[in-house]
């Protein structure tokens, strides 16, 4: 008697997961700079760096602009992150499903 986990459970509980951790643990990251930064501030490639076309967006710089508590400004630009990601991966999932029914009825 094996119980089986059904695919949308697991999805589910991975968007939960995801939104937890987006939302709540990520208030808690290191404010100390990733391996990436750090080799370029080291190497002075950072000294070179512009602002982008994006600076300004109501996300950028993984806060939401608008917001003063730094805490929830943070949350709220991780969860949208994760919505927009799981929405992109679910229509892509949609997207391949759809041809591969359609592939498999014109061979019929």
């Amino acid at each position: 008697m094996s119980s089986r986990i059904s695919t949308r459970t697991v999805i589910i509980v991975g968007a939960v997961v995801a939104l937890l951790l987006a939302g709540v643990v990520s208030f808690y990251a290191s404010s100390a700079p990733d391996g990436l930064e750090k080799v370029a501030t080291d190497q002075g490639i950072s000294e070179k760096e512009k602002a982008h076309d994006l600076d300004g967006s109501p996300l950028s710089d993984y806060g939401t602009k608008g917001v003063d508590n730094e805490r929830l400004s943070g949350g709220l630009a991780g969860v949208a992150g994760v919505a927009v990601t799981f929405a992109l991966v679910g229509g892509l999932v949609l997207a391949v499903r759809r041809s591969k029914r359609e592939e498999t009825s014109e061979r019929r």
